[in-house]
């Protein structure tokens, strides 16, 4: 008997109370009157998508969204359970759900806590309310504090805290303090992402239009410096690009993602991944409703990568989370510039791996070790 493959689902939710300016994700304020007919769709399309993950075992489950937490615990708990009863979930399986401060208080935590969802996720960005504003976030950095201390009165002992670097505004003695705040808010992982400007969005119009200034690269990495430092120093292990955790909670579910096992996508613009098959659900949250309550899985399109993809993107993936790639993948003339300049080291498996250094130029790494 084979082993079974571990494997996650990850569930879109994407609804939140307002569009933050520089959010590229399929999320969508003003449609709460969708909210009860969404998590109807999400409990039919979970059924019509099952018998194809019989054979693996759930090791994770993560509510993403938007913002997951908009909906009632009633329908989160049912969901979850409808999960767990369809799916081979482990028992023991990391269940997360991602919060906004301003939609969770200590009854709706110890709710949530109650019907499974023991990983927290809460989306703090920084503690700098300018930098809160510039970002065009509601929430302020009291209500971050307030809701930690909430999921701690509820009883989670697993939270993670998702910080943003390098918005209009920002200076390095900002970000000290934002990493500092974090530091003594003791969450159990930290994600630190630097802002990255897309076209698509309201941020990214500004910015091409002269109203708002792109972020400084120079400047971006002196704050990803600064996190590794200040993070390391409080006992965090850097155990990816953007990601910290004290030992023992570093994210199941994320690290599926960057080990390329196999994801299952639900809801409304979600991805699945399987054997270098990817496909994804449509976009828009009718065109899904209508889709899933048609019997139909709402598949939007879908791709599979060739051989020399594969491997481009195992290289890139493996360096991402410090796994590093064997000595022998790599010509040694290719290597040798980058483990001369700090970049690369050899570690004491023999793999090539990036030092923090390395981390700020991975894309060119990846390009020269493997192209």
């Amino acid at each position: 008997m084979t082993a079974r493959e571990r494997a996650g689902i990850y569930v879109h939710v994407p609804f939140c109370l307002t569009r933050c300016g520089y959010c590229d994700f399929n999320a969508y304020a003003g449609l709460d009157h969708l909210a009860s007919p969404y998590v109807s769709a999400l409990l039919r399309e979970a059924e019509l998508a099952a018998p194809g993950w019989s054979e693996d075992e759930i090791v994770s489950v993560f509510l993403g969204g938007g913002t997951p937490t908009t909906l009632e615990v009633a329908d989160l708990k049912a969901l979850l359970a409808r999960l767990r009863q369809g799916y081979p979930v482990a028992p023991d399986a990391e269940v997360t759900i991602e919060a906004n401060p301003d939609t969770v208080d200590r009854p709706k935590l110890e709710g949530l806590l109650e019907a499974g969802f023991a990983r927290l996720s809460m989306g703090a960005q920084s503690f700098d309310p300018s930098v809160l504003a510039s970002l065009e976030r509601l929430h302020d950095p009291a209500s971050v504090r307030r809701a930690m201390g909430d999921a701690r009165a509820a009883g989670y002992a697993n939270v993670n805290l998702d910080l943003i670097y390098g918005a209009d505004g920002e200076h390095l003695e900002s970000w000290e303090r934002t990493l500092r705040e974090t530091v003594d808010l003791a969450p159990e992982h930290v994600s630190a992402y630097a802002l990255t400007i897309e076209p698509s969005t309201p941020l990214g119009r500004k910015v091409q239009h002269g109203v708002v200034p792109a972020p400084d690269p120079d400047l971006q990495a002196d704050m990803f410096e600064l996190a590794c430092e200040l993070l390391g120093d409080a006992g965090y292990q850097h155990y990816e690009v953007s990601n910290w955790a004290k030992p023992g909670f570093a994210c199941v579910h994320n690290l599926g993602y960057w080990e390329r096992r196999p994801y299952l996508g639900l809801g409304a613009g979600a991805h699945s991944y399987r054997d270098d098959r990817r496909w994804w659900n449509v976009r828009p949250p009718e065109e899904y409703l209508s889709l899933v309550g048609a019997g139909t899985l709402p598949v939007g399109g879908e791709e599979s990568l060739e051989p020399s993809d594969a491997y481009l993107e195992e290289v890139f993936l493996r360096l991402r989370i410090l796994e590093g790639v064997p000595l022998s993948w790599v010509e040694p003339e290719k290597a040798a510039p980058f483990l001369e300049s700090g970049l690369l080291l050899v570690d004491q498996d023999g793999a090539l791996v990036p030092t923090e250094r390395g981390m700020l130029v991975l894309n060119e790494l990846v390009l020269a070790l493997a192209g």
